[in-house]
């Protein structure tokens, strides 16, 4: 959860997002030694005079032709293995079907005979003391930790997006189309998030709460909720 004086991402609370707030480090120090170097030069262009040999060396311009590409296999590499990484999905333990309406969330565990809910923001006057305003819900989308999970995304009207900052997880939900996205939880916690595409008046107001649990807690409430 966010704090109102944060700077920096949410703590990570998956492996993938573990990778990306560790890329958007790696792609602050590039441009840090981007930025620092540039700033070396002009300086040294004002406080010194550049002779001919310096200005048409072809050193220096067969430097500054490799540099940069250096630079970008630097940013893409990492890149291009998270998204491999984030497109993965390996023999999910639970598959959970997220429908954005307008506007509240419908999920569906697929894998359970009859475990469906409707997920809608808890308003303001309702709300119990130490939760959330506008980020709490009535129903909670609950998981067992340390498992992979798969989420199937859609939507029943118009255009949503699953997303929740700390498991590092974005997804378009367009009708007529099943997306779909993975995580693993590394602790238990509650998180949350809330649909990251502009659906209509209310669109600020379909807020999405992900608990991660420990397997035993997560199987007494299904039972539970199946019941």
């Amino acid at each position: 959860m966010a704090n109102h004086s944060q700077f920096g991402f949410q703590d990570a609370s998956s492996p993938i997002m573990e990778e990306l707030v560790e890329f958007h480090d790696h792609a602050l120090m590039v441009a840090l030694a981007i930025c620092s170097l540039v700033l070396y030069l002009l300086a040294l262009m004002l406080m010194e005079k550049l002779s001919s040999n310096t200005v048409d060396a072809q050193e220096i311009e067969l430097i500054w032709t490799i540099l940069p590409a250096i630079v970008l296999i630097m940013l893409a590499l990492p890149s291009l293995q998270i998204l491999y990484m984030m497109d993965e999905i390996n023999e999910p333990d639970l598959t959970l079907k997220a429908i954005g309406h307008q506007w509240y969330w419908t999920y569906e565990y697929t894998d359970f005979k009859d475990l469906t809910f409707d997920s809608y923001m808890i308003p303001t006057t309702d709300l119990p003391p130490g939760h959330f305003r506008l980020l709490e819900v009535d129903h909670r989308v609950v998981i067992p930790m340390e498992s992979p999970i798969r989420v199937i995304v859609t939507a029943n009207d118009v255009l949503h997006a699953w997303a929740v900052p700390a498991l590092g997880v974005k997804t378009d939900a367009i009708p007529g189309r099943l997306n779909q996205t993975s995580f693993i939880t590394t602790r238990p916690g509650v998180f949350y998030g809330q649909c990251s595409e502009i659906c209509g008046a209310n669109h600020s107001y379909m807020p999405i709460v992900v608990e991660s649990t420990p397997l035993i807690h997560f199987e007494h409430w299904s039972s539970l909720m199946s019941s």
